[in-house]
């Protein structure tokens, strides 16, 4: 079991059992799943950049990612329906909260400038969207490897109703709202 889960475990979960006055151990929000997208808008050249990408989502995540196509094809970007456009992984259980320790500890941190990530960014359903500009902020990712820089979008899903008790929930794991 990993420290964040154990944390979950022992701290976060009574608390907000206290603070939001649920009756059942079932009502406590938590994490379900993260997902992790990258999509790759040079694919439509270039095919092959979609192998790289998915060697260090694999770094990043340990997990192989799956490649998505295009649901439509768009003319003005020279797109067709079916095409590989991006990779996405799906963590669940152990390794979302290995990734998610990794994200809180060693990755937000490294980001340049970093102030904080936005607390606005909850869908209206308690599930929280981060985007990343380049991946070199994970120290599983080697520099010298890296052909070019790639940002990812996060999302990482909770059973929560509300962003509020989102946001409380991904206060206590230790992500690092702005104030």
């Amino acid at each position: 079991m990993s420290r964040l889960q154990e944390k979950y475990k022992a701290e976060i979960a009574p608390k907000l059992k206290e603070q939001f006055g649920y009756k059942n151990a079932h009502q406590i929000p938590k994490v379900t799943k993260v997902v992790i997208n990258v999509g790759a808008g040079e694919a439509v050249q270039n095919v092959k950049c979609l192998d790289v990408i998915a060697e260090y989502i694999t770094d990043i995540s340990g997990q192989r990612p799956i490649q998505r196509k295009a649901k439509k094809s768009i003319a003005g970007f020279k797109l067709r329906e079916g095409h590989p456009i991006g990779v996405m992984v799906t963590l669940r259980r152990q390794r979302m909260y290995e990734f998610l320790d990794r994200l809180i500890a060693s990755a937000l941190p490294r980001v340049r400038d970093f102030k904080g990530i936005s607390p606005r960014a909850f869908d209206g359903r308690g599930n929280y969207s981060l985007g990343i500009k380049e991946q070199l902020v994970f120290p599983e990712i080697n520099f010298d490897k890296i052909d070019q820089v790639r940002g990812m979008n996060i999302t990482i899903v909770t059973t929560a109703k509300t962003d509020d008790e989102a946001r409380t929930l991904l206060a206590e794991l230790g992500l690092p709202f702005r104030k």
